[in-house]
């Protein structure tokens, strides 16, 4: 005979999206406070790819991890060490993987360097606030997503190219966007489009300077230059720009760091493979699509801090659309979670591009509704920032799917 309706237990799986959450659900129990912190570091776990590991290293791993309770995944051939290299995959909770990480702090065999970079990610995915420190102000992300209104004063963009055919138009454009909800105006002078042409700086500088000054008494919030050139960048800061917005990651202007450096702007450093000219043309294949990304934007961080940038100042893109298929960009929104290991805010770029058009059809001006769940799947995924066309619409997207994740 079956249990009566008394006797049945709820079973619940708990989808833990967040350290908070998990604080939440002991704290509705009514956990002892001591117990709350020893047992915070057990409700999140984790699952880690290390790519192109010695065998021997990577037997050394799942032989530490199963002694913890937790577990790593192999090539099969590691074990007799036919292969050189294996990935593997560490299984545990935040608490085994710290453990394990303390215990390969000593060991040779490029083991501590793992240690490190473990504690480095555990530290880093389990941050839910960010600050962002520009030359003008500090910004708390994590709280609410963020949103970014593009302003192209440009004639060839791939949606607005030509909207405006004067500086005044423009910056009644922009104050019209922060009325709207923007909290960041970012300001474009060249495009950025596939096979786009580089202008150059004086065309550029010509473009966005009459648009910066005009916003930058009128409206509050923080003005972003979205250029790849130095002097672009120097001259928009001088007249009230606090970010710059570089789709080249300080690559294609070797001044660009000292520039962003001396002024204290915050940068966005976003991963292309190439230029805009060239960037979808050839081989767009990746061994390890976000692996790639995430080492590239890594060792960008890397050549900030070198070059005395300071992290709060940093943002990253993973760059939709820059050097990436359709299905690509799918997969980076997908997956877009993983970027947290980098410990930065992460900004992501959807509206009208290409890859929404492929799948619902119509032109970039007709592509908002597929904006639309573009923007909102990056923002369940982990973005702190969106940078949109559509921003009235789009405000409304982002609050809506702010209430569902802080639920």
């Amino acid at each position: 005979m079956g249990n009566t309706t008394s006797e049945n237990k709820r079973v619940r799986h708990l989808h833990l999206r967040t350290s908070s959450d998990a604080l939440q659900i002991l704290k509705k129990i009514n956990v002892d406070p001591y117990g709350i912190e020893a047992m915070l570091p057990k409700m999140a776990h984790c699952n880690l790819l290390l790519e192109g590991i010695k065998c021997n290293v990577a037997n050394i791993i799942k032989q530490e991890m199963l002694s913890l309770g937790g577990d790593a995944a192999v090539s099969r051939s590691s074990v007799s060490c036919s292969v050189k290299e294996t990935d593997v995959v560490i299984m545990g909770t935040a608490k085994q993987l710290q453990r394990f990480a303390d215990k390969l702090s000593f060991q040779p065999l490029g083991l501590k360097a793992i240690s490190m970079a473990i504690k480095q990610l555990l530290a880093n995915i389990a941050k839910d606030i960010l600050i962002l420190k520009t030359c003008r102000r500090e910004m708390v992300l994590g709280d609410r997503t963020h949103i970014m209104g593009i302003l192209n004063v440009t004639p060839d963009s791939f949606s607005d190219g030509g909207m405006f055919n004067s500086p005044e138009g423009a910056v009644q454009y922009g104050i019209q966007m922060v009325e709207e909800g923007a909290d960041i105006i970012d300001v474009g002078g060249e495009s950025s489009r596939p096979g786009a042409e580089l202008v150059t700086v004086q065309e550029e500088v010509a473009r966005v300077i009459p648009v910066i000054k005009g916003l930058a008494g009128h409206v509050n919030v923080p003005i972003s230059i979205d250029t790849t050139k130095a002097e672009v960048a120097q001259a928009a800061i001088e007249c009230g720009s606090e970010i710059v917005n570089d789709i080249g990651s300080m690559r294609l202007d070797g001044d660009m760091a000292h520039v962003i450096k001396k002024s204290g702007a915050a940068v966005v450093l976003m991963h292309m493979r190439g230029t805009p000219r060239d960037m979808q043309t050839g081989d767009l294949s990746y061994t390890s699509l976000l692996g790639e990304i995430i080492e590239f934007l890594g060792n960008t961080i890397d050549h900030a801090l070198t070059a005395g940038i300071s992290e709060e100042s940093i943002v990253i893109d993973p760059g939709i659309g820059f050097g990436k298929t359709g299905e690509d960009n799918l997969k980076i929104l997908k997956n877009l979670s993983e970027f947290k290991v980098l410990g930065r805010p992460i900004l992501i770029g959807v509206s009208r591009k290409a890859f929404i058009g492929k799948i619902t059809g119509g032109t970039p001006l007709e592509r908002t509704e597929g904006t639309a769940a573009a923007v909102t799947a990056s923002i369940v995924n982990g973005a702190n920032i969106v940078r949109v066309h559509d921003v009235k619409a789009m405000k409304k997207v982002v609050v809506v799917a702010d209430a569902i994740i802080r639920a």
